[in-house]
Parts: structure tokens; C-alpha cells; sequence
């Protein structure tokens, strides 16, 4: 691999950069990575882009044109609402949150000065002083009162209102100050309040279009479905950025095009390349690549209470025919990590190593569709573009499903509408979900029995009970034993099926700078527009 590429983690930006900022050599830093059985080639790369974004100083100015790979008319400034990445890079510009979420998974203070609570139940958050919305009015309690209340409103179809539930109780103690109880302890409060969809909104606020917020850049234009403007927000409360004059985002759905339009100049920014892409690029001047190993997947979605997965040993039957080796180095290139059918990375402090492999047996696979009568019937499956690598990712399978007789049929649909009409919906189709920093979140927006993105409709009153036990768990042992047991139960029981985990793989122009992996997704979490800048 080129030494343009640099497979970074969330953990290996923290560790090289937090040593260098000690004092360490370039001996002790290389072999630092080499015990944590980084390669040699990679380490030096890793070491000198973590030196190089350390000693680069920003420069002001210049417009950044930033194509994500899905968007519709249903695109959104509603932070409740967002469920794309460009939904994600458009609110990131316009709001902040109380919380942000740091290349080491650390949830550090944004909005709030400080939070804490006592016993994990009952949490108090200062808010920083002399912040001011676009239209000049002034962050109080009030805000973030509204803001969080606003999940608990079916009304307003909130995406984290299976998280959101936890509230009991969101109130002003004072205009500074913002009291949050929940139903039962939760340590992860702080990190839960930096995801995407917890922006802070202007108190009453029902119109989003005018993207009235915090942050770093004001909105010019929107058009959903098509593109967003920005321009850096001169009263930002921050003192250091943005750096961009302005920011511009959309989306262009064919990856190849995204691809063309980076390598033309038309772009500075394609986010989420193919890994195929990975060889065209990596010795083109006009492009470079930032790769990030977050905990990305797309996965194979079959629902539990449709036909043909509501019979029983079908999902268990495709989970083995699934050739999650020849995904991993074929479809991404190497550029992936294998999965065992549930969402928690290897990486992750809560994995559950004990948990066998699951392995490719088409034989398996056969005799179980045979038990449940299904080897004479079609089997439709949706795939689109818009689900990273879904195409290819069906490819694989249906290549397997022809080798035992089952016939499984493609439908192939476009990007276009494919998150408000297939996904979810449909009986067997492909989701593609981004990283999220810990296994509470993703247990409660995608597995939870009531969550808005239960894709193959999982219920387990079981697992919601477990759920709730280990959120609020302070022995970290204990609560590592039960989310152990809950990938487990993913993994036999559910209807999702979870081939690599992949990397992520964005394309920058070269003068582009000042990215750093997050845990939230590629594009810095979706943030970048806050932080990059063009060297001069």
C-alpha cells in the first residue's frame, strides 16, 4: 500500500499525537507502534502525518466543495430528523453540540462548561457563557431544554427518540444552567449527548430551513436534495476556526463520478470511496487519501416478520452463506475487518472475543433453506448505491445462493428515495450504518424492541432489560459480561447480518489539510468543514 495511505484509528490519532505533544523521539514513538503491532511502513506514515498535523498552522480562507455519496428531497436541517451524510455534514456546520466527541472516543465539553452528576442518574450541565445563535440571540437553558425535549415528541419523529427515552426530566435551573434526570443510571450521558442528532436548536424553533443555530458557519443556501451552502460565522464563540470562507456540500451518487470530479478539481472533498478506488489514486498527484478504521458497516438485512425470514433457519441459512473472506479482500480490497453478525468492532473495549467466528458453509446454509421449504421460491433482495458496496455485496451471495440451487434474485434500486422506501421496509435489503462510540448507542437505536431503525424488526424483551441493566453499570467488568452477552444474542438471533466491518476511505484534495480520524464517521465525524483549511 502507498505510504499515501495512512489506516488510522480513532485510538492511533490520540496515542502518536498525546505522545508527541510529551516529548517523545521518533525512536520511542516507532516502536511504541510496533508493540501495538502496527508495520513499519505504516507506523512512519502514521507518525508523520500525527507530526505534520501538529506543526501545520492554518491558513484562512478558500471555498471547499464536499461530495458525500447519498442525499433526497427529504434532506434536512432538523438535527432530529437527520439520517444521511450529508444530513450530518450540513448540521455539523450550522449547530454545535454540548458535547463533542474526540479522535480518542473522549467526550470532551462544547456548549456545556462542565457536566456531572453524583450517582449517574441526575446530571447537571453548565453551559459556556457568551455563545450567541446566528440571529443574535443569546445560548441559555431554555435551548437545551427545548432541544432535548424535542426527542421525546413522536410528533416530531425524532431518530434518537429510542435514546431520548431515558429522560425523565430535562429543566432550566437557570438561564446557565440545565438539570437532566433519567429513568435509571447511565455513564455514557456525556458521550450520548455528542452524537449528530442531540445539536442544539433555538428554544421554539419549528422552521429549519433558515439553519438558525451555533456554529461554526451560516447557512447561505439549501435545497434539499441537491446542495448546501455555507459561510463562516464571523461571531463564531470559538477562538480558533473555522478556516473556510465557505463550505459547500452535496451529493454525488456514483462513486466513480465522485471519484472523476476530486481527480478534475471540480471537488476537494469525496467522501467514502470504494476501495477499488483505492489503486486509481494512490499514485495520482492530483488526490489524496485518508483511510480511518472506524466500526463502519453495511449489512444484509432480513426481516423477522416478513416472508421469507419470518420461517424458521432462513436468516440462520444466509448468515452462512455469506463469504465474509471474499468481501473482506475482495469486494474491499483488503480494506476491512472480518464482523461476526453484530456491531461492536474488534477494537472496541466491549468486544466479545469469545464469540466463534462465524464461518462460510454453503452446505449448511442449503440443508436449513431445504428445512424451511423455501429452495423452489424466489428470494428478492434490494440492493442500491446508495448502501456502500451493497451491489457487490450482493454479487457475493447471490453467487453462493446459485451454487446450492436457491435462487435469489437482485432488485436493484436507486440511490434516490432508497432510505425512505426500501430501507427498513423492505424484506431482505441492505443497510449501511456509520460508527457510533459505544455499544449502548448502537444497541439502543438499531436493536432495542421500539428503536426507529430496528432493521429486521428484533424484539427481545430480554435484551431491552439488559440493555437498561448495563447502562447504568459502574463495574466495568460486569457491564462488559452482559454486552458480551448481548453480541451473542445478535448474533444467533437477530436478523441482521454483519459480513467486515470496513474502513473508510475519503479523498482529498492535496492541499487540503487538518483531517483527523473520528469514531462518528469519516469526514473527521462528518465535521471537517469546522477544522480543515487549504495550505497555502
Amino acid at each position: 500500500m502507498s505510504d499515501k495511505i495512512a489506516n488510522w484509528s480513532s485510538r492511533d490519532d490520540a496515542m502518536v499525537e498525546n505522545a508527541i505533544r510529551r516529548g517523545a523521539n521518533r525512536r520511542e514513538l516507532l516502536q511504541m507502534m510496533l508493540m501495538g503491532g502496527v508495520a513499519l511502513a505504516a507506523g512512519t506514515t502514521i507518525l508523520g502525518r500525527a507530526t505534520a498535523a501538529l506543526a501545520a498552522e492554518p491558513v484562512k480562507g478558500g471555498h471547499l466543495r464536499a461530495a458525500g455519496w447519498t442525499s433526497s428531497t427529504a434532506d434536512t436541517l432538523d438535527p432530529a430528523k437527520a439520517s444521511n451524510s450529508t444530513d450530518y455534514s450540513r448540521i455539523c456546520c450550522v449547530y454545535n453540540r454540548l458535547t463533542f466527541i474526540d479522535g480518542s472516543g473522549k467526550a470532551t465539553m462544547e456548549l456545556a462548561e462542565s457536566i456531572e452528576s453524583q450517582d449517574a442518574k441526575v446530571w447537571t450541565i453548565k453551559l459556556r457563557k457568551g455563545v450567541t445563535f446566528h440571529d443574535g440571540k443569546s445560548l441559555t437553558a431554555k435551548d437545551v431544554v427545548f432541544s432535548l425535549k424535542r426527542h421525546l415528541d413522536p410528533a416530531v419523529g425524532s431518530k434518537v427518540n429510542a435514546i431520548a427515552k431515558q429522560f425523565a426530566d430535562v429543566k432550566a435551573v437557570d438561564d446557565a444552567t440545565v438539570e437532566i434526570t433519567l429513568n435509571a443510571p447511565n455513564a455514557d450521558l456525556p458521550t450520548i449527548l455528542g452524537l449528530h442528532h442531540f445539536m442544539i436548536v433555538a428554544d421554539g424553533t419549528s422552521d429549519f430551513s433558515k439553519g438558525n443555530g451555533t456554529g461554526p458557519f451560516k447557512l447561505r443556501e439549501f435545497q434539499p436534495g441537491m446542495r448546501a451552502v455555507v459561510e463562516r460565522n464571523e461571531n463564531y464563540w470559538k477562538e480558533n476556526g473555522p478556516y473556510l470562507d465557505s463550505f459547500e456540500s452535496f451529493a454525488i451518487a456514483d462513486e466513480t463520478a465522485r471519484r472523476n470530479a476530486l481527480l478534475s478539481g471540480d471537488i476537494g472533498l469525496a467522501a467514502n470511496l470504494n476501495p477499488r478506488s483505492v489503486r486509481a489514486l494512490e499514485n495520482d498527484p492530483a488526490a489524496q487519501l485518508f483511510v480511518s478504521k472506524l466500526g463502519t458497516y453495511t449489512n444484509l438485512n432480513i426481516r423477522l416478520d416478513a416472508a421469507p425470514g419470518d420461517k424458521a433457519g432462513v436468516i440462520e441459512g444466509f448468515k452462512y452463506l455469506v463469504n465474509r473472506e471474499t468481501i473482506q479482500k475482495s469486494v474491499m480490497r483488503g480494506l476491512a475487518e472480518l464482523a461476526n453478525d453484530h456491531p461492536i468492532p474488534s477494537w472496541n473495549p466491549y468486544f466479545n472475543a469469545e464469540l466463534k467466528q462465524r464461518e462460510f458453509d454453503p452446505e449448511r446454509a442449503k440443508s436449513l433453506f431445504q428445512k424451511a421449504g423455501v429452495m423452489g421460491q424466489e428470494i428478492h433482495v434490494t440492493a442500491s448505491e446508495a448502501a456502500t458496496a451493497s451491489l457487490d455485496y450482493a454479487a457475493v451471495v447471490q453467487q453462493a445462493a446459485g451454487q446450492i440451487g436457491l435462487n435469489m434474485v437482485i432488485d436493484r434500486v436507486p440511490s434516490d428515495g432508497y432510505w425512505s422506501n426500501h430501507w427498513i421496509k423492505d424484506a431482505a435489503h441492505f443497510g449501511n450504518i456509520n460508527a457510533r462510540p459505544t455499544p449502548d448507542i448502537l444497541f439502543s437505536l438499531l436493536y432495542q424492541s421500539e428503536a426507529a431503525w430496528n432493521e429486521s424488526g428484533y424484539k427481545s424483551p430480554k435484551f431491552d432489560s439488559m440493555l437498561l441493566e448495563a447502562r447504568g453499570l459502574l463495574d466495568e467488568a460486569k457491564r462488559k459480561e452482559i454486552y458480551g452477552e448481548m453480541q451473542a444474542m445478535i448474533h444467533n438471533d437477530a436478523g441482521t447480518i454483519i459480513p467486515v466491518f470496513q474502513s473508510n476511505v475519503d479523498g482529498v484534495a492535496p492541499k487540503l489539510r487538518g483531517l483527523v480520524s473520528n469514531p462518528l464517521g469519516g469526514q473527521m465525524g462528518f465535521n471537517a468543514a469546522a477544522y480543515v483549511w487549504f495550505e497555502a
